[in-house]
């Protein structure tokens, strides 16, 4: 019974051989990417820079880092607006995460600055 099988089972093997090793020979590639991103850096923060990279190049090989999905990251945005008391600061920093803000500034340069402005008329005395 095994052996009509063989050739497809060992034909599945060599491809997921096959792929691991793509991948394997992918990662360090990632890594020196990344190592070389922290050259320009300061040695103090190079070094943080240089383990950081390492310990994600590791996490990787061993299947730990992973991509969350969009709700996932939408949650985690609003969860941030948890941190204001007043229920107005609270709705208008779920409004600031919202697709309507303008994002400016970088993750490199330090974060991201979300901006949203709104337009309120007084009523005439």
């Amino acid at each position: 019974m095994i052996l009509p099988r063989l050739p497809a089972l060992m034909g599945t093997a060599l491809l997921l051989c096959g792929s691991a090793a793509f991948a394997a020979n992918k990662a360090p590639s990632a890594l020196q990417q990344e190592r070389a991103a922290c050259a320009p850096l300061p040695q103090e923060s190079r070094s943080t820079c240089e383990r950081e990279a390492g310990a994600a190049a590791q996490a990787a090989r061993s299947g730990g880092l992973s991509s969350a999905d969009a709700g996932t990251y939408e949650r985690n945005a609003l969860a941030r607006c948890d941190a204001f008391q007043n229920p107005q600061d609270k709705a208008e920093c779920q409004a600031r995460m919202g697709s309507r803000a303008t994002v400016g500034g970088s993750v490199e340069g330090g974060g991201l600055l979300r901006e949203l402005t709104t337009t309120t008329i007084k009523p005439a005395p």
